[in-house]
């Protein structure tokens, strides 16, 4: 009779994760976070500006503040990085960039330009 050996508790903290599973990770919290958060934020913002004139006063004025250009910022790489994370996917998909050198190297790819882009972006609202 042979022992069935049971899985070993992983401690995902522990885990050293290499920087393709990071950005597959970071694509579904981005995703989540525009589901959840994004849309919501958006919808508020264009049915208060569309309302009246005092409602896109206030959200105009309150976009001037720099705490909300910081979260919009945030929201830009949110979308930035899901979108450049999502054209890798689908380029995995379609079995294009499937090894190990090419999937390390549009990981790499998709953190600089979502990150380079998110740059250019907060600069042209700071």
């Amino acid at each position: 009779m042979t022992t069935q050996v049971r899985p070993k508790y992983l401690n995902l903290l522990e885990i050293r994760l290499p920087l393709p599973g990071w950005i597959s990770i970071l694509h579904r919290v981005s995703g989540a976070v525009l589901f959840l958060l994004g849309i919501p934020l958006l919808l508020s913002m264009l049915g208060g500006s569309l309302r009246d004139e005092d409602g896109y006063n206030c959200w105009r004025d309150l976009l001037e503040h720099p705490f909300a250009k910081l979260i919009a910022i945030g929201f830009a790489w949110a979308f930035l990085h899901h979108f450049c994370a999502g054209i890798r996917h689908l380029l995995h998909d379609a079995h294009i960039g499937v090894s190990l050198p090419a999937a390390r190297l549009s990981a790499k790819l998709v953190l600089i330009v979502s990150v380079a882009l998110t740059i250019l972006f907060g600069a042209a609202i700071w």
